[in-house]
């Protein structure tokens, strides 16, 4: 399969396909006059499994790891390593959501109190403008 077929069957730009290649996700033979042909249906599914993953926030140094691994989709009891790449993401993940929580928790407290004083004020000014 041509590099154009390839984008046109995964929505993958042609331009994408060749970063994918550049970064070792992807693999092409060369015809004797220079063009791109991929193994049909093998191509179509590493390029798939590559969005899936680009998907989680996975970089693709870190995907061309997980990919021999990762082919054969859900279900695929992954290999020791990609197991243990998956699981670092995973809790890398869980630490910044703690964190989010806790800035949004901070943002949180910080309305409820500007909120208040916002109302002081406004019972202030009303007391003023009754009293002059």
């Amino acid at each position: 399969m041509r590099i154009g077929e390839l984008a046109r069957r995964t929505g993958v730009s042609v331009r994408v396909l060749r970063y994918y290649e550049q970064r070792g996700l992807l693999h092409a033979e060369r015809d004797g006059n220079g063009y791109r042909r991929y193994d049909g249906e093998a191509a179509v599914e590493t390029v798939t499994r590559v969005r899936e993953l680009l998907a989680t926030g996975l970089n693709t140094d870190t995907i061309r790891q997980l990919l021999p691994c990762a082919r054969g989709g859900p279900g695929l009891v992954p290999c020791r390593l990609s197991q243990g790449i998956v699981e670092q993401q995973m809790a890398q993940l869980d630490a910044e959501m703690a964190e989010l929580t806790r800035r949004r928790s901070a943002l949180t407290a910080y309305a409820q109190v500007m909120g208040e004083r916002r109302a002081q004020d406004e019972a202030l000014a009303a007391m003023a403008l009754r009293s002059a």
